[in-house]
């Protein structure tokens, strides 16, 4: 089964990013990714995206004329990509900067005010992170606890100092989507590995 999701806003709001997370996530899980960004003019202050598509066979086409899943930031990104949106797809919309709402009755658009819950992580450029917390929570895409791998992978690598706000947003991005939080998903999951282990070890080996 293939998926798709764009984010889409303004350049700096992390849109980039974000895909590059998301990608890294499915492949944690061993499935087949293509990230595409958008470059060019709308770059310098106009709505830029990119485009993640996450399938279980090789991606047969970099194209995407209906995401499955649109994130969106700003309004221009609102107004460019609602429309595209599949039937029975999801709408992320950042309600601290768009106030239109779509009138399709055939999709779920969930407004949350990203940035405002970004802006109280620590950084309102976050909300790119936020929003990963809501379609991981929503979507089924990709586990949570794959996400926060991807996280710590990328981030934790390069700038350890951040890590800890990057996964406060994108923990408070779960939460306001109705997921459980992080640290009690990974917890679990860490809980799960060491029994799965301890069950491996044979009766008399164990270290």
């Amino acid at each position: 089964m293939e998926r798709s999701v764009i984010f889409a806003g303004f350049g700096g709001q992390g849109l980039l990013f974000a895909g590059q997370v998301l990608a890294q996530a499915a492949m944690e899980e061993g499935r087949e990714v293509l990230w595409i960004p958008s470059y060019g003019p709308e770059m310098r202050g106009g709505t830029a995206y990119c485009t993640v598509i996450v399938s279980e066979e090789p991606v047969g086409s970099p194209v995407v004329e209906r995401p499955d899943v649109a994130v969106v930031l700003n309004p221009p990104a609102h107004a460019k990509f609602a429309s595209m949106v599949v039937p029975n797809g999801v709408l992320v919309t950042n309600a601290t900067l768009v106030d239109e709402r779509v009138t399709r009755e055939d999709l779920s658009e969930i407004a949350l005010p990203l940035s405002e819950l970004a802006a109280a992580a620590g950084d309102a450029r976050l909300v790119s992170v936020v929003a990963l917390g809501v379609v991981a929570a929503r979507t089924g895409i990709v586990l949570a606890s794959s996400v926060h791998r991807a996280l710590v992978d990328i981030v934790g690598r390069k700038r350890p100092a951040i890590l800890e706000m990057d996964v406060t947003a994108f923990d408070a991005g779960i939460r306001a989507a109705g997921g459980r939080p992080i640290a009690e998903i990974v917890r679990e999951e860490t809980q799960a590995v060491a029994a799965a282990e301890r069950e491996a070890t044979p009766a008399g080996h164990e270290l």
